[in-house]
């Protein structure tokens, strides 16, 4: 079972984006994830006349590691690892802090 998945809020532990929440857009493989405003970059792009595509500099968003990124729990406020519960016959994701589930409204 994934601990992040597409649409989970995370909160960024390192780098220049750190304390920064997004959504998670995309998995990029086992390891990476895309999220929403979180490492973004300039590009520059050439024009391509066969494809109608235009050149310039373009704002692109790049995978961030997931061990760089965590759960965003609303209860506390803070980043939070997942953990894994059956609960009536079914796997469901807990945050470890407080044991509430993951997505639940509170």
């Amino acid at each position: 079972m994934q601990n992040i998945r597409k649409g989970d809020e995370v909160i960024v532990l390192t780098g220049r984006d750190k304390k920064r929440r997004g959504t998670v857009l995309a998995r990029v493989g086992e390891e990476h994830v895309l999220v929403e405003g979180i490492n973004v970059v300039k590009k520059h792009v050439r024009a391509n006349p066969m494809t109608g595509a235009q050149g310039g500099i373009v704002d692109k968003t790049l995978p961030i590691h997931i061990s760089n990124v965590a759960l965003f729990n609303p209860a506390t406020g803070k980043g939070d690892r997942v953990g894994v519960q059956v609960v009536d016959g079914k796997k469901v994701r807990v945050f470890r802090s407080n044991g509430a589930e993951v997505g639940a409204k509170a």
